[in-house]
């Protein structure tokens, strides 16, 4: 098999492990449900969102696994960790097991998240070795599908599962613990690093890959959505989720097919024709001019890095801490409002938390493939795209979409929850190709575990933030209903939003030479 097929086959690996790799993600749609089961308070339910991403403090040690063991080992260990973290919470949950104690649980889901860095880090690693010269857009269009995550598992749960919101919240769990690593099994043979002989001439593949993850975008986005969602049964939205997920092995299948043809053509012209010494000569010339010309139409610019540094002098860098800033004030934030749907919209009085969740599961899937996309076009040309103008552009709406959100209305919490998936996305995305780009591609694996460590550390500050004003306005008591339960959070987590605003400008004001050069 040649060795383009089996890089067609490893981005669809990759893909498959994406979109069940965001477990953290459909917290939300079960967060409520859990908080009654354990009988705890807010703030300890902020906390169990806080555990989640604390993983993430860790992810270290998979960025190091990812250097010295075989990557098929890795996906291994990190499901292995996801189905302990959730598995155990299941068996509690269902009396399996007798007793667990808080402490017990919050431990377990530090695991859980975890085990989310060690199929991350694999999916990376095999996307820049990959695809060298277009390892941007493949990050790009890759993790646009962790944003599917949450869609997929609420689509699996309403159509396989007890519509009892307990029954709910114990079926996230078993699906966090087993899904990923049926994956796991299944894409470890394609997931896996090839000798790449050429990354050329794959405009085709790309534009295809593109149109096929936009439909798939497009058919999320229109199942979530409540008049629509009525109108197709449960089985029909999962089937149809599954359906799209397997369109890109059409690539690799394509890529085969083309392959067994020309090596046929070649046989029947070496037994119709037979060629002279000098024929063969000009006919390997005529081949290679074809070829070369191919290439030169095909060419990409790939973008360059500013410094190639580890990550003892990237901590020492200034464009690091502002980059790290602005991710906290930015992405991070977005995914702390994000983890806190479920209590948001409850205390609104919004009734369909599923649905929202998967409405911003969509959106943010859309945000993830936006600076892909970017990437391919703009790779065609001379010119670099500034990645701090571009979070820019989305820290500012992100913002706005805070303050939208003291509006009482259920259509602002609608709109807000899609702009703040969309940009909260695109800058997860978009941060990939940042961490390269600022500190080179050697040392990525360690350098961006320690950029997202901001994370765990965000989710805690502006969760514990949330929970402190939501358990205020309750009055002391478990649960809070009205617009006031989240309205200063609102306001605060919007002003922090501008703060990182500026500090991007900061940024894209300190790295606008680099950006600037051509290829």
């Amino acid at each position: 098999m040649s060795s383009r097929i089996l890089q067609w086959l490893s981005l669809v690996g990759i893909i498959w492990l994406q979109s069940i790799n965001g477990t953290n993600s459909n917290f939300p749609a079960y967060s409520s449900q859990l908080k009654q089961l354990l009988s705890i308070s807010q703030v300890q339910l902020n906390n169990l969102a806080f555990a989640s991403d604390a993983g993430k403090l860790f992810g270290c040690f998979a960025g190091i696994a990812a250097i010295y063991l075989p990557l098929w080992l890795v996906l291994i260990i990190g499901s292995t960790l996801g189905l302990t973290g959730y598995g155990v919470q299941y068996l509690f949950l269902t009396n399996q097991i007798s007793s667990l104690s808080y402490g017990h649980i919050f431990l377990l889901t530090v695991i859980a998240g975890n085990s989310i860095c060690w199929i991350n880090t694999v999916c990376y690693v095999i996307a820049i070795r990959n695809f060298p010269s277009n390892r941007q857009i493949v990050v790009g269009l890759t993790t646009s599908y962790v944003g599917l995550s949450a869609k997929i598992y609420t689509d699996i749960v309403d159509a396989k599962f007890s519509s009892s919101p307990t029954e709910r919240a114990k079926a996230y769990l078993l699906l966090n613990s087993i899904l990923p690593v049926i994956i796991c099994v299944i894409a470890s043979p394609l997931a896996r690093v090839v000798d790449v002989k050429s990354s050329r001439n794959m405009g085709v593949g790309f534009i295809t890959m593109f149109v096929i993850t936009i439909a798939t975008g497009v058919y999320a986005v229109f199942s979530s959505l409540e008049f629509m969602s009525s109108k197709l049964s449960s089985m029909s939205n999962a089937i149809g989720i599954f359906v799209f997920l397997l369109a890109p092995l059409v690539i690799p299948v394509v890529e085969k097919i083309m392959e067994v043809v020309r090596k046929l053509n070649i046989k029947t012209e070496m037994k119709v024709y037979d060629f002279t010494i000098e024929d063969n000569e000009g006919a390997e010339r005529m081949e290679s001019g074809v070829k070369e010309r191919e290439e030169a139409s095909e060419e990409v610019h790939e973008v360059g890095a500013k410094e190639e540094i580890g990550v003892k002098v990237m901590l020492t860098r200034l464009d690091f801490w502002l980059y790290f800033f602005v991710y906290f004030f930015g992405a991070t934030l977005g995914l702390v409002f994000l983890n806190n749907l479920g209590q948001i919209a409850e205390s609104r009085g919004y009734s369909g938390t599923s649905t929202l969740v998967s409405l911003s599961s969509s959106f943010g899937f859309f945000g993830r493939l936006m600076p892909s996309l970017m990437d391919y076009f703009f790779s065609r040309t001379k010119h670099m795209i500034s990645r701090p103008a571009t979070i820019i552009a989305l820290m500012a709406p992100t913002a706005g979409a805070f303050f939208l959100l003291t509006n009482s209305a259920d259509l602002s919490l609608h709109i807000s929850s899609a702009i703040i998936g969309v940009c909260s996305g695109a800058i997860t995305s978009i941060a990939v190709s940042t961490t390269t780009e600022l500190f080179g591609t050697k040392n990525f694996s360690v350098n961006h575990n320690v950029v997202v460590a901001n994370i765990p550390i965000g989710s805690f500050l502006f969760g514990y933030l949330a929970a402190c004003l939501y358990h205020k306005e309750g009055n002391g008591h478990g649960k809070c209903m009205g617009m006031d339960c989240y309205k200063y959070t609102f306001i605060i987590w919007g002003s922090l939003c501008i703060f990182g605003t500026l500090l991007a400008i900061v940024l894209y004001a300190r790295t606008r030479k680099f950006y600037r050069q051509t290829v």
